[in-house]
């Protein structure tokens, strides 16, 4: 009888570089699961909804692409090309269409019909355009009742278009703000103007559709935006929030009116309208005061004139001698015979 002994040998271990590679692709796994989604633009859910995606340079686009970011991959949705056309991808083939026929070089916004609560969720914008290379938009649609509601103003600047504005936050001493961040307010979307990390000196570019001025230094006593060359549909509401690193928290909106040409003249023909429209009032009522004066007026005269006059007959009836009381009461009358005078008609003889 034969017996086998079989000795098991410890494996051999994996090389140095092996571990680290592996710690690393862990890290990465790790990071990407942790890290928050970073957006620029949030949107309200609605049934008939626009993601906004507006490249703010003229650059030339090659080719843009539209996606939803699921957990673990991005979905295609829609595909531009200047020189091939559009594509919808067949899941969304029907509900959803570029928002014009024919896209403007730097204008892909994308329109949905019959959203529904599937649709809540990230999209990415996704550019190539030369010589600049990529550019991506990230956009967060949220539940309507998770969209904040009205926000009240702490201040009201007005200004002209065509100039420059600069909106200011002042930033508190009694503690260190960590992070600052601008939002423009609308009734459908919140768009993210700048943000900056004063701690680390660095901002997140914007991508809003208009340029927006900013910097981001450490030091400063006030964090401001400038808007340069306004225009109309620049007003609406600005918020600064501020976040210090133990998690407190202000923020300040302000309101901004931009007057243009066209809304001044409505403004002044309506003053001058209802100028014009008080001083004929008042014309009006004045005529109607003189005119009933007036009318009352002779009257009174007339019966002042009369009662006189009726005073004056009484008084001169009084005055009169009384009747003589040897007429005859049979009412006969003698005749009163005068005599006149006869003259010659013959005519003078001439010398």
């Amino acid at each position: 009888m034969k017996i086998v002994f079989f000795i098991d040998q410890p494996p051999k271990p994996f090389p140095e570089m092996d571990y680290l590679t592996f710690l690393l692709a862990i890290l990465q796994v790790y990071k990407a699961l942790c890290e928050e989604m970073f957006w620029d633009t949030t949107v309200k859910l609605a049934e008939n909804m626009t993601l906004e995606c507006v490249y703010p340079s003229m650059d030339t686009l090659t080719q843009m692409e539209w996606f939803k970011i699921n957990t673990t991959e991005k979905e295609s949705i829609a595909i531009f090309s200047p020189t091939y056309g559009v594509i919808i991808r067949e899941p969304y083939a029907g509900r959803v269409d570029f928002l014009n026929a024919t896209p403007p070089p730097n204008d892909m916004t994308l329109s949905f019909n019959n959203a529904s609560d599937a649709d809540v969720g990230f999209y990415s914008c996704s550019l190539h355009t030369f010589p600049h290379g990529p550019w991506e938009k990230v956009i967060r649609v949220v539940p309507s009742e998770s969209f904040e509601k009205a926000v009240p103003s702490n201040s009201h600047m007005v200004s002209e278009p065509g100039k420059n504005i600069t909106l200011t936050c002042q930033l508190p001493v009694k503690w260190s703000v960590q992070q600052v961040t601008w939002e423009k307010i609308q009734p459908h979307q919140i768009d993210l103007l700048t943000s900056c990390n004063l701690s680390q000196g660095r901002g997140h570019p914007s991508k809003y559709r208009r340029q927006i001025l900013s910097s981001c230094r450490q030091g400063m006593g006030s964090m401001s935006i400038t808007v340069p060359h306004l225009m109309a549909s620049d007003s609406g509401l600005y918020r600064c929030s501020l976040q210090a690193s133990t998690g407190e928290g202000e923020g300040f909106v302000v309101r901004l009116t931009v007057t243009d040409g066209k809304t001044d003249n409505q403004y002044i023909l309506f003053i001058a309208g209802g100028t014009v429209l008080l001083l004929l009032f008042i014309i009006l009522i004045t005529t109607v005061i003189v005119i009933s004066y007036n009318r009352r007026r002779p009257r009174q005269k007339r019966g002042l004139f009369e009662e006189f006059w009726n005073t004056q007959n009484k008084a001169s009836n009084n005055y009169r001698s009384p009747v003589s009381t040897n007429q005859p009461s049979d009412g006969a009358t003698e005749d009163v015979y005068v005599n006149y005078p006869t003259f010659s008609h013959r005519p003078k003889a001439r010398v």
